[in-house]
């Protein structure tokens, strides 16, 4: 490193801003993939980390024969990976969607699928009911509701994206799916408050969703990439009790497909889908190492926030 260079927080890949050893995450196992499935979104939320919209592709659709690739990689290098995610934009817009459920489900992987339920996911009702009949223990939704407060969810989600989310809530609940709720806490109320507010509306609406559950109801602090937060060195592992293979880069990486690259990449995590510090290479192979934490969602998500995207046993 240049001795006359200057550092900004988050600027060097293994140096802080105060010249300390920046702390690194070690794969310990590949539990979950992830797979970015696209960036466009039937929605354009007030702060979506990934910057999905009904005009964004920056990441554009995955195919099933792409996935699959990945899956038989994951055999071939015998990683025991049990999960595969599928996230976005909003999955259920790409067409090729229930293909790449399905050949995830049939070779025995469990998958865990973000949606907000509405009108995508609702148009594919009948095959998603199909794979959710054969494969039930396999699959679960996960579907974000900001807020119990229709009000506070629309804030973030814009006009009219209440109603839709719940009706589709309620059908797959009616229909027997395994579902976990994505919320927020950017409004400030303390857990228990938010657990008490999202019981009330699961009763109100006969949803069979545990609200104390936290795997049930994940609760994901905010990030905002422009908010101050300490970088993580070394040291801070132990000052603040943390243990590295809990983050997430030390269990699930995420593939992805830009828009231009003749390629898939395979990057740190879900969170992490643009910068290019954190494009680990273009197979599972290259992507097993370690992670440096070198981004502000690494410090307040996953190491001071305690946020995690896959499902905690």
């Amino acid at each position: 490193m240049d001795a006359k260079r200057v550092l900004k927080p988050f600027d060097d890949l293994t140096t802080t801003a105060k010249g300390e050893s920046r702390a690194w995450v070690d794969l310990k196992k590949l539990d979950t993939l992830w797979f970015n499935t696209g960036t466009l979104c039937n929605l354009t939320c007030l702060n979506c980390y990934i910057e999905s919209s009904p005009t964004n592709d920056a990441l554009v659709y995955i195919s099933q024969a792409e996935v699959e690739a990945f899956l038989d990689e994951i055999n071939e290098l015998n990683l025991g990976t049990e999960e595969i995610g599928l996230t976005g934009g909003e999955p259920f817009m790409n067409r090729e969607i229930l293909g790449i459920m399905e050949s995830i489900l049939s070779r025995g992987f469990r998958c865990l699928v973000l949606t907000n339920a509405m009108r995508p996911m609702m148009k594919c009702a009948e095959g998603l009911a199909r794979l959710n009949a054969q494969y039930k223990d396999q699959l679960t939704l996960r579907v974000s509701i900001d807020h119990f407060n229709p009000t506070m969810h629309e804030e973030e989600r814009g006009p009219r994206s209440w109603k839709p989310t719940i009706l589709g809530l309620e059908w797959l609940s009616k229909n027997g799916f395994d579902i976990d709720i994505a919320g927020r806490t950017r409004w400030g109320e303390d857990e228990a408050t938010l657990r008490a507010g999202f019981a009330e509306l699961f009763a109100d609406h006969g949803i069979a969703i545990d609200a104390n559950n936290p795997q049930s109801l994940v609760l994901f602090p905010e990030m905002d990439e422009t908010a101050p937060v300490p970088e993580i060195t070394t040291e801070c592992w132990s000052i603040l009790g943390v243990n590295p293979d809990d983050v997430m880069c030390a269990s699930s990486r995420m593939v992805v497909k830009r828009k231009g690259d003749q390629h898939l990449s395979v990057m740190a995590c879900t969170l992490l889908a643009y910068d290019p510090r954190f494009n680990l290479g273009n197979s599972l192979k290259e992507a097993l190492g370690s992670v440096h934490l070198a981004h502000p969602h690494c410090a307040k998500f996953c190491v001071l926030g305690g946020g995690s995207c896959s499902v905690k046993e």
